[in-house]
């Protein structure tokens, strides 16, 4: 991958890693998941429709409302409300632990859709190790405690719709500008909850300036900014390579997490990470970490995006 490409998975990392930390503040404070997330998907719409609209880039979107729409529901309403559900049982931590395996379903899931991002030879292996590590954290973490093992369940299975997501966008949306597309998931993703939260979960209180702050902060950095980043890197180096975003991700989850938050750092909290982020290396890059890869493959070409004055 290019210095660009780094430094753009770094920097979303570092966005999407703190994200579990602000959901659970704002949980902390009393705040309904779905309000968080409606909350969330507006405040990144509202950071990111201008910004398309400055880009033209959603005038390619005509005659897309079936593949937008699918988009939204799989890779932002329903990923985001089983994980902030989740969240409502695990460590911050944890949730961004069990994110990370999505390069592992995007790997399992290219098997019968994709042949450019279907594992091989090594790949395979990664595969399996990172199901080793999902099965781990649940029988260590999650084990004895139903709440906890739904949590994980929940938070486990928003990573197939990021999987999912990534996968259909590759195939049904080449070349359409990654900031239109991400702004109008949002759009659409805000639609669709709209109805059930304005109705029935607006905070009873005013949220604490904590709570405040981590919305503002998840929904306009971790949601609106970060989204742009990621469908610019699906763009420019395939869905495959972009999930590994997913290997740097959980550090910084852990980090903000135990540092932050007080939570633990236990035994099956770091053997589950350690397995699952190689495996999903392995999977996504399908080699060990430090060894060239032997065919270079050729990044796609990146959507046309203008600067924003």
């Amino acid at each position: 991958m290019t210095r660009r490409a780094w430094l753009l998975m770094a920097l979303l990392a570092g966005l999407w890693g703190a994200s579990y930390l602000f959901i659970k503040v704002a949980l902390e404070d009393g705040l309904a998941p779905l309000f968080i997330v409606f909350a969330r998907l507006a405040l990144g719409a509202i950071v990111l429709v201008p910004l398309a609209l400055r880009a033209g880039a959603l005038r390619p979107l005509r005659g897309l409302t079936g593949p937008i729409a699918f988009m939204a529901l799989v890779q932002v309403v329903v990923p985001f409300v089983l994980i902030t559900y989740g969240e409502r049982h695990i460590a911050s931590s944890l949730t961004g632990i069990l994110v990370s395996a999505a390069p592992i379903f995007t790997a399992l899931i290219a098997v019968r859709y994709d042949d450019e991002e279907r594992p091989h030879g090594i790949a395979i292996a990664g595969v399996v190790m990172g199901i080793v590590g999902v099965v781990a954290l649940f029988g260590v973490d999650l084990s004895g405690d139903g709440a906890a093992l739904a949590g994980g369940l929940m938070v486990l299975l928003a990573s197939v719709g990021y999987a999912v997501g990534s996968l259909y966008l590759k195939h049904r949306l080449p070349g359409v500008p990654a900031v239109g597309i991400a702004a109008s998931t949002l759009v659409v993703g805000a639609l669709v909850l709209a109805p059930a939260t304005l109705p029935f979960a607006l905070p009873a209180h005013a949220p604490s300036l904590a709570a405040a702050g981590s919305m503002l902060v998840l929904g306009a950095g971790g949601t609106g900014i970060a989204f742009a980043i990621y469908y610019t890197l699906i763009a420019e180096i395939g869905p495959g390579r972009a999930s590994l975003v997913a290997y740097i991700a959980p550090g910084f989850a852990v980090l903000y997490g135990v540092s932050l938050l007080g939570e633990p750092l236990t035994a099956g909290a770091l053997l589950g990470l350690v397995l699952i982020l190689a495996g999903s290396w392995i999977a996504a890059e399908g080699r060990l970490p430090g060894r060239a890869r032997a065919t270079p493959v050729a990044p796609l070409e990146p959507p046309p995006l203008r600067e924003p004055a």
